[in-house]
């Protein structure tokens, strides 16, 4: 018997503003926002800058986790890892406010349920 854990949502986004990749603090504050308007709770987050320019950043979540590496001189793309458990539309309310948030001209997602 398969009994459903979470949902996992990896996805690719390109072409975003390099503007919004580039820096920790945008981004870091882009990935809150998705939290918040998606009333996720957050219990820790981290953000790394790279130099001169890339961010990974992660925010674990009492329902798992948000993590995203960006990559803004390759035609803005950005590698997403959305991780909740319970209610799978929470996962899908995630990735629509990210989309909002990263402004991705092209993008693909696959959904694992784990």
């Amino acid at each position: 018997m398969r009994v459903s854990m979470g949902t996992h949502l990896l996805v690719n986004m390109y072409g975003c503003p390099p503007d919004l990749l580039e820096r920790a603090d945008v981004v870091a504050k882009l990935l809150n926002e998705v939290v918040s308007e998606t009333n996720l709770t957050k219990l820790a987050e981290n953000h790394h800058q790279f130099e001169p320019y890339g961010v990974t950043s992660v925010i674990l979540l009492a329902e798992s986790h948000i993590s995203i590496h960006t990559w803004p001189e390759q035609n803005g793309s950005a590698a997403v890892d959305i991780f909740t458990c319970g209610d799978p539309a929470n996962a899908d309310k995630a990735f629509e406010a990210l989309k909002r948030k990263f402004k991705p001209t092209k993008f693909d997602a696959h959904k694992v349920m784990r």
